[in-house]
Protein backbone atom coordinates (compact mmCIF):
# COMPACT_ATOMS: atom_id res chain seq x y z
CA UNK A 1 0.00 0.00 0.00
CA UNK A 2 2.90 2.58 0.67
CA UNK A 3 4.48 2.46 -2.55
CA UNK A 4 1.24 2.67 -4.58
CA UNK A 5 0.54 5.85 -2.83
CA UNK A 6 3.75 6.98 -3.11
CA UNK A 7 3.78 5.89 -7.07
CA UNK A 8 -0.13 8.17 -7.03
CA UNK A 9 1.86 11.06 -5.41
CA UNK A 10 5.02 11.09 -7.73
CA UNK A 11 1.96 10.81 -11.32
CA UNK A 12 0.31 13.87 -9.84
CA UNK A 13 3.24 15.80 -8.90
CA UNK A 14 4.31 15.21 -12.37
CA UNK A 15 1.51 15.50 -14.23
CA UNK A 16 1.22 18.90 -12.56
CA UNK A 17 4.94 19.60 -13.40
CA UNK A 18 4.36 18.68 -17.22
CA UNK A 19 1.16 21.45 -16.91
CA UNK A 20 3.23 23.94 -15.53
CA UNK A 21 5.95 23.29 -18.33
CA UNK A 22 2.79 23.59 -21.18
CA UNK A 23 1.27 26.73 -19.90
CA UNK A 24 4.91 28.47 -19.36
CA UNK A 25 6.79 31.06 -21.61
CA UNK A 26 9.28 29.15 -22.15
CA UNK A 27 9.81 28.43 -25.99
CA UNK A 28 8.19 25.30 -27.41
CA UNK A 29 11.70 23.43 -27.86
CA UNK A 30 11.82 23.85 -24.28
CA UNK A 31 8.62 22.88 -23.46
CA UNK A 32 9.19 19.71 -25.58
CA UNK A 33 12.87 18.78 -23.43
CA UNK A 34 10.99 19.72 -20.37
CA UNK A 35 8.00 17.44 -20.80
CA UNK A 36 10.46 14.36 -22.23
CA UNK A 37 12.61 14.85 -19.18
CA UNK A 38 9.88 14.58 -16.67
CA UNK A 39 8.11 12.13 -18.30
CA UNK A 40 11.46 9.70 -19.09
CA UNK A 41 12.86 10.82 -15.40
CA UNK A 42 9.43 11.16 -13.16
CA UNK A 43 11.62 12.13 -9.74
CA UNK A 44 14.37 13.61 -11.44
CA UNK A 45 13.05 15.58 -13.99
CA UNK A 46 10.42 16.95 -11.35
CA UNK A 47 12.97 18.03 -8.69
CA UNK A 48 14.45 19.33 -12.00
CA UNK A 49 11.86 21.36 -12.99
CA UNK A 50 11.56 22.86 -9.71
CA UNK A 51 14.81 23.98 -9.38
CA UNK A 52 15.56 25.11 -13.23
CA UNK A 53 12.25 25.93 -14.91
CA UNK A 54 11.24 28.93 -16.10
CA UNK A 55 9.87 31.12 -13.52
CA UNK A 56 6.20 33.24 -14.11
CA UNK A 57 5.84 36.63 -13.58
CA UNK A 58 5.09 38.04 -10.41
CA UNK A 59 1.64 39.80 -9.57
CA UNK A 60 1.68 43.36 -8.45
CA UNK A 61 -0.54 44.44 -5.54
Amino acid sequence: MGYSLLGLLILVADIYAIYQVLTSSASTAAKVIWTLVILVLPVIGLIAWLIAGPRGGKAHI
